[in-house]
């Protein structure tokens, strides 16, 4: 079974959850289930979601059922599922059995059931010693997928804390510096918006710049970082920018520190473009934090509220193109 680009190339269980973490982008948390769905032995679809707490009603497990089961029918056609648990037997075995007969009672095929409990990994669908012994198979970090993860440039961080670390707000001498330099582009922006359509002519000029000196390797100092984030508030602006971020991994870089360095007001523009570059890149998991951190700035910001209703409902980055083009036509959307 094969990874997206033939990056990774998986022969055994414990290959499969040793690939996992740099699919994901982090390593998955005690209490974590992993949905992976397989077209002609090639995965084309992860997901990571919260199994909910030993002890919690019935209920719950099967709305996460629910949740997970059209989502991943949305990718079709597949040809199988493969749930990974993580954390105790008594919590997971369960949990992973329920998950499994829902999508089979949707008429999807469930290949494997894995558990990983601490550094082993355990066949729940093989009960044959042989390749998948009792006592679980020990995981090995140092494997030859761990070597081609990191050698095709795949980066599994520790946990989901050190994704959101990526683009975490500055603080310090560095937020009193990025909020004077704000202050100042501020005044700026009042005196350009003076003249006609100077603002959409200074964001462009903006944007393409900011981008051409990060991919230079320069990187922005704080009064460029202040006067980008003043003019992508306009929503011209952070459309121009939408479209100018390519996916690739230099500009999901470039909008991680946009994102860190922003005056707080002014993180939702920034923190979407970042959500775009990583999900058209193929990072769900950074793209639906860093949505979510433009919605905890601002609640109302519709254009990261839509972006992360497309994630959570499965759909490919195209769809989020078409409402970006559909933002164009309504003032509203900010």
């Amino acid at each position: 079974m094969s990874f997206p680009d033939n990056k990774l190339t998986v022969r055994s269980p414990a290959d499969l959850v040793t690939a996992v973490p740099y699919l994901l982008g982090f390593r998955p948390s005690d209490g974590s289930i992993v949905v992976l769905a397989s077209r002609d032995r090639r995965v084309v679809f992860a997901a990571r979601a919260d199994l909910p707490a030993p002890g919690a009603p019935a209920s719950h497990l099967f709305d996460l059922a629910a949740n997970l089961v059209p989502v991943v029918r949305r990718q079709q056609p597949i040809t199988h599922i493969m749930l990974i648990g993580y954390g105790d037997p008594d919590h997971v075995d369960p949990a992973l059995g329920s998950v499994g007969d829902a999508f089979t009672a949707s008429g999807m095929t469930i290949r494997q059931l894995l558990r990983v409990t601490g550094t082993r990994v355990y066949n729940l669908t093989c009960d044959n010693p042989a390749c998948c012994p009792p006592q679980g198979t020990s995981l090995d970090p140092t494997s030859l997928v761990a070597v081609q993860a990191t050698a095709a440039g795949l980066v599994a961080l520790p946990d989901r804390a050190a994704v959101a670390a990526r683009f975490a707000s500055v603080g310090g001498a560095a937020r009193d510096d990025i909020r004077r330099a704000t202050r100042e582009a501020i005044a700026r922006l009042k005196a350009v918006s003076a003249a006609g359509n100077a603002v959409d002519e200074a964001g462009a000029q903006a944007v393409r710049d900011a981008l051409r000196q990060h991919d230079g390797g320069r990187c922005l100092t704080d009064d460029e970082v202040a006067w980008l984030t003043v003019l992508l508030k306009r929503p011209s602006v952070r459309d121009l920018a939408a479209d100018l971020t390519q996916p690739h991994d230099r500009h999901v870089t470039f909008w991680a520190d946009v994102t860190r360095r922003a005056h707080e007001p002014l993180v939702p523009a920034p923190a979407t473009l970042l959500a775009l570059a990583a999900w058209r890149c193929g990072d769900g998991a950074l793209a639906a934090m860093a949505a979510h951190r433009a919605l905890q700035v601002d609640p109302a910001y519709q254009l990261a509220d839509l972006l992360l209703h497309s994630l959570h409902g499965g759909l490919p980055p195209s769809v989020f193109e078409q409402a970006i083009a559909a933002a164009r036509t309504n003032p509203s959307t900010r």
